[in-house]
């Protein structure tokens, strides 16, 4: 299964007809397959809600599953790809194949070994930990669906440093697919426990089961179509270990300044799991209220439904631009690379903002409609819906980082991302404490959203100091028009939603958020064509001839 981006040997400048396709054409395909896996996650979250609803057992599932998640971003697609990703292209382009080759064996060789040993010594440790100290029946619990799930931590990991060759070569069919295998694995295990299990416990610990199951399949299924593609692992990657360590020294900023929503993400579920009521029992003080049973499991629901579009457009085209601007910065190309930043940046602003009203003002029929049945009531909908809204404020500032963090390590900058990072995570702690007293739970969602706000606004500015001064005037009117179209948008959604009243039954529910959806889309549309964001149809197929060469 092979799709072909234009070779990146092209001497058209990015802003050409072919370079546009080469670029679009892959986040066409990267966003319609991560489109159809945020279907099928949403698919199995709501199964899962309406299995457990928010509480206990699903506060610890959430908590436990975000290790590996955050070690998959860290290590897998995030600071080591970033390192990884510019080092194997000038490799090939300046050293040829087999030199890329050996970078590559020596990189995935390093992964393994190093992931096995996290995963060994963490497994002692949990086990030293539940046979020798006296802990309560919800922290044994999250410990032993740690202990299962960790060794997907190692399988993830290295499919996605797979997925970064694929990734550097042009290629990005197999890498999109690779969450959708996740899903669909994921949605038959919950229908075998469903039916084998009685025990919630027990139907926790096998949909666990089923997520390593996930892993290999994930590890093994793009095989076949790497070797295709001329890869081999060459057992003389000794070689290369010097490169590595260069990768190595090379990510380890990268690890915060790439993944610091992450870390404030995983920051706001610790934080909920230790001060619920399910975990201390007792109010600990006015300025840390105990928050309700299922607070962790409603901030998971809640950063599941803002990455969806922050997947399907905005990790869709970080993915796609990264090799772009990578090749870029090393013919130092410069102009180039700021063209394409620019570009990127205007596209994030013209999706971006809408997709944050869109989440604000449609989180309570959405959550209802996804998740409200079974043992997952209206409270429950209540207490998720306002973490959806909490979250999606910031979609566009989540995006934006996305973006601007690919330019700078494109451009071998990675300390300054870092340093950033450090700042929002402070800034995203600071604020969690600030903003619980008020809001709870909640409060820890806002915080995440100011803090990438403000990470998303300094990064971009300092960037200046590697590229020169964009286009601020060029970009403000972009910002300005789709602010004003999106306000049109939001006050034609809500007034649909207004005089429709409070929908009862599913199908009137549909029917409802069809309506209000679907208006706010052909309007936003319509609008952005009469204001000229001419950016937006670039992300559709042109029928126009490719130029000739």
């Amino acid at each position: 299964m092979q799709d072909s981006t234009p070779s990146s040997h092209k001497e058209n400048s990015p802003a050409s007809d072919s370079s546009s396709h080469q670029l679009f054409s892959g986040l066409r395909i990267v966003s319609f397959c991560t489109l159809l896996s945020r279907i099928l996650g949403l698919v199995r979250d709501m199964w899962m809600a309406a299995l457990f609803g928010n509480g206990l057992i699903l506060d610890a599932f959430t908590l436990a599953f975000r290790l590996p998640n955050l070690a998959r971003r860290l290590f897998g697609e995030g600071a080591l790809t970033a390192a990884f990703l510019p080092m194997f292209v000038r490799e090939m382009e300046n050293e040829g194949k087999e030199s890329a080759w050996k970078l590559a064996s020596a990189v995935l060789t390093s992964l393994a070994t190093l992931l096995c040993l996290i995963v060994l010594i963490s497994e002692l440790l949990i086990a030293g930990f539940s046979f020798f100290t006296d802990i309560s029946h919800e922290n044994q619990l999250l410990l032993g669906l740690i202990a299962v799930m960790l060794p997907y931590l190692i399988l993830i990991c290295i499919a996605s440093q797979i997925s970064a060759i694929f990734h550097a070569l042009g290629h990005f069919t197999w890498p999109a697919l690779l969450p959708i295998l996740m899903n669909l694995i994921w949605i038959l295990g919950l229908g075998l426990v469903t039916f084998l299990f009685e025990s919630d416990v027990a139907r926790i610990y096998g949909i666990s089961s089923f997520i390593l199951l996930a892993g290999v399949v994930q590890l093994l299924a793009p095989l076949p179509a790497l070797k295709k593609m001329g890869f081999r692992y060459l057992l003389s990657w000794n070689q290369s270990k010097e490169k590595v360590k260069l990768i190595v020294l090379a990510m380890l900023p990268v690890v915060v300044g790439l993944s610091v929503t992450q870390l404030n993400t995983m920051a706001d579920s610790l934080i909920a799991w230790f001060l619920s009521e399910a975990s201390s029992g007792t109010s600990t003080s006015a300025f840390l209220p105990d928050l309700s049973s299922g607070t962790a499991a409603a901030l998971y629901f809640g950063q599941r439904l803002y990455q969806f579009p922050l997947g399907v457009f905005g990790v869709a085209l970080g993915t796609v631009l990264f090799p772009l601007l990578s090749r870029h910065a090393e013919k130092k190309d410069f102009e180039s690379l700021k063209k394409d930043l620019l570009m990127g940046l205007r596209l994030i602003f013209i999706i971006g903002i809408p997709a944050s009203a869109g989440l604000v003002i449609l989180a309570e029929p959405v959550t209802k409609l996804l998740f409200e049945r079974g043992h997952f009531d209206v409270e429950d909908t209540r207490q998720t819906s306002e973490m959806v809204a909490a979250y999606g404020c910031g979609v566009w500032a989540y995006c934006c980082l996305l973006i601007v963090h690919r330019g700078y390590y494109a451009l071998d900058d990675r300390i300054t991302p870092l340093r950033f990072g450090m700042l929002s995570v402070v800034l995203n702690l600071c604020l969690n404490f600030a903003l619980m007293p008020l809001w709870k739970g909640t409060g820890l969602a806002l915080a995440t959203s100011f803090s990438a706000m403000i990470q998303a606004l300094l990064v971009t500015l300092y960037l200046q100091k590697h590229v020169g001064s964009f286009d601020w005037k060029n970009l403000g009117i972009t910002i300005m028009k789709s602010c004003i179209a999106t306000m049109i948008m939001s006050w034609v959604c809500f007034e649909i939603l207004e005089w429709n009243g409070n929908p009862i039954g599913t199908s009137a529910l549909i029917l409802v958020l069809t309506e209000a959806i679907g208006a706010a889309v052909i309007c936003y549309f319509v609008l952005a064509k009469l204001f000229g964001l001419d950016d937006l149809w670039l992300l559709f197929p042109s029928k126009r001839k490719k130029p000739t060469r």
